[in-house]
């Protein structure tokens, strides 16, 4: 187990760090159209998007299936669910945890996507700012569903190692987020700023009466 862990696990983690940078150039649409002409370099981002998009997510599964120590929350631990195709048991806790936040996180993510349009969420290249939806609570809503979703799933699986590195998948996602921001900024002007000035990164912000 040690070994298919060790395996699986690390090749996840090192191709998370492999297509960080992919996914910053795939922002520099600016930068790239200048390099490569504007329907060449525009081609070359959306290929660059697509690559780290999927990637991002494919090597998230990769951590998230690969075998590792199971931790167990010590509410209702004695009583387990059993997935017969896979014989494998899932905590009822870890069950009634993640059931909540899989919600919150599909509400997010098919929001965010319907008021961008999947083709601008896969290539990462905006037409224009989205300040309305979802988009007036949070400036980064699938990222932060793809931060609860790491936490849930991670919850779910029981998955020990997972779990741990939810704080640099944190640093990650604002790491992208910072860079997405800085090149929406350059596309963008002061429209952008103007959002950025007015809606939070990730967390909304509480109004009280």
């Amino acid at each position: 187990m040690v070994s298919k862990m060790s395996v699986w696990f690390w090749i996840s983690i090192l191709g998370e760090i492999v297509i960080l940078p992919v996914y910053f150039w795939s922002l520099e649409h600016t930068r790239l159209q200048q390099k490569f002409g504007l329907e060449k370099g525009t081609k070359i981002g959306d290929i660059l998007g697509l690559i780290s998009g999927w990637g991002f997510f494919l090597f998230l599964f990769g951590i998230w299936l690969s075998p590792q120590p199971r931790f167990i929350l010590l509410i209702l631990q004695d009583v387990v669910l059993v997935v017969p195709i896979m014989n494998f048991t899932i905590p009822l806790a870890h069950l009634i945890i993640f059931v909540p936040i899989i919600i919150i996180v599909l509400w997010i993510s098919l929001k965010g996507v319907s008021e961008v349009t999947l083709k601008v969420a896969e290539t990462h290249r905006a037409e224009k700012v989205i300040t309305t939806g979802v988009y007036s609570i949070v400036r980064h809503p699938q990222y932060l569903g793809a931060v609860l979703a790491h936490l849930g799933i991670s919850i779910l699986l029981s998955a020990l190692y997972s779990l741990l590195l939810t704080p640099l998948l944190m640093i990650y996602i604002y790491l992208i987020s910072w860079k997405e921001e800085k090149e929406l900024v350059k596309e963008f002007g002061k429209d952008y700023e103007e959002y950025k000035a007015q809606v939070p990164m990730f967390i909304p912000r509480i109004k009280l009466r």
